[in-house]
């Protein structure tokens, strides 16, 4: 095969390639294998362009056996770590004096990678949620059985922990049921219609009395009357209860939450007709560097705030999920001391 026939085959690879003679030189490279390796690495030794140990003992290996091999290749593109499965194949009858080559080859499994670490956080974060609780149900069941059996008053306090505990382990597995059904409903459009004033005033109806208890007033206001939209009643309703019930806990310090509900004919984020639902609090505020990462699952502003208000740690992960199925945005703003505004923008 000459030279030019085996450069267009290079070439043809639609992934980073290159083609390594018995002499173990770089033969053949295509456009995506020098953008990810260099520039110039023709005719040079693969040792000094490959470097890593792993990828050079697969290239040896199947030079030496002329089979095949593989290995990973672990980089950074300067805004991220990447890795790529590396293939050795050995070709016959190319190369230098027609004595073989290696036809290695780069894939992209970055995004696999990520997926994977993303999985063993969530495992590792579920672990942690669970264990917490589950520590403590155990350590009172211990005492309970033993130096607290016929001490009535702790029985009934360590009941009560107990209880508290197993409430929070059941909120968090409610969460997790809730975020795994969201997220499988994510791409398939809600159908209903329904009037989301309403739905909002009924939703503040129930809130209430957890407002009344925190010394809160839960104010709604409109400037449209009625808005009928097309979305989920149920996921909605989990939507606007979680983000009002964030406000009394977190931000019910300022003394009041409001919700103001807002529609228009062409909403600038949605350029077309939306409604705007804002939920704003004068409470003590998030500081900025938190705000891109609210949405995470368990990411906490203030984890321990936030677990003694039961927080599971996954309510503003289950919005977004709800909000992006409804083809909406949500929005969050803050200063510190002043208090926060999310703010929930749906296509009507």
């Amino acid at each position: 095969m000459s030279e030019n026939l085996l450069a267009e085959f290079v070439s043809a690879i639609p992934m980073p390639a290159l083609l390594v003679d018995q002499t173990e030189r770089i033969i053949a490279a295509n456009t995506d294998a020098t953008t990810m390796l260099g520039k110039n690495i023709e005719t040079r030794h693969f040792a000094t362009i490959l470097r890593q140990p792993q990828v050079i003992d697969a290239m040896e290996q199947s030079l030496r056996s002329k089979g095949t091999t593989r290995t990973r290749h672990l980089a950074n593109d300067g805004a991220q770590d990447t890795t790529f499965e590396v293939e050795c194949r050995y070709m016959n009858g190319v190369g230098a004096v027609s004595a073989g080559a290696v036809l290695a080859t780069f894939q992209d499994v970055t995004h696999l990678e990520q997926a994977s670490q993303m999985r063993r956080d969530f495992v590792a974060n579920v672990s942690h949620e669970l264990r917490t609780p589950l520590t403590a149900l155990m350590g009172f069941i211990e005492t309970l059985r033993g130096p607290a059996r016929d001490d009535v008053a702790a029985r009934d306090r360590f009941l009560q922990i107990m209880t508290d505990e197993a409430s929070r382990m059941n909120r968090l597995v409610d969460d997790l049921l809730s975020l795994n059904r969201v997220e499988s409903e994510e791409r398939v459009r809600p159908k209903e219609q329904l009037e989301l004033i309403g739905l909002l005033q009924s939703i503040i109806n129930s809130l209430r009395p957890l407002a009344e208890d925190a010394g809160v007033e839960l104010v709604l206001s409109e400037t449209h009357g009625p808005v009928s939209i097309v979305g989920d009643s149920d996921q909605l309703r989990q939507v606007f209860t979680n983000l009002i019930e964030n406000g009394i806990k977190y931000g019910g310090s300022g003394g009041r939450v409001d919700v103001h509900a807002t529609a228009s004919d062409r909403d600038t984020a949605m350029r077309g007709p939306a409604v705007r639902v804002q939920v704003i609090d004068k409470g003590p505020g998030i500081d900025p560097v938190h705000l891109p990462r609210l949405t995470e699952r368990f990411y906490r502003a203030d984890s321990h705030r936030s677990r003694q208000l039961g927080g599971t740690g996954l309510g503003l992960a289950i919005v977004k999920h709800i909000v992006n199925r409804h083809r909406g945005r949500l929005r969050v703003e803050s200063d510190l001391g002043k208090g926060s505004v999310f703010t929930v923008i749906l296509p009507r």
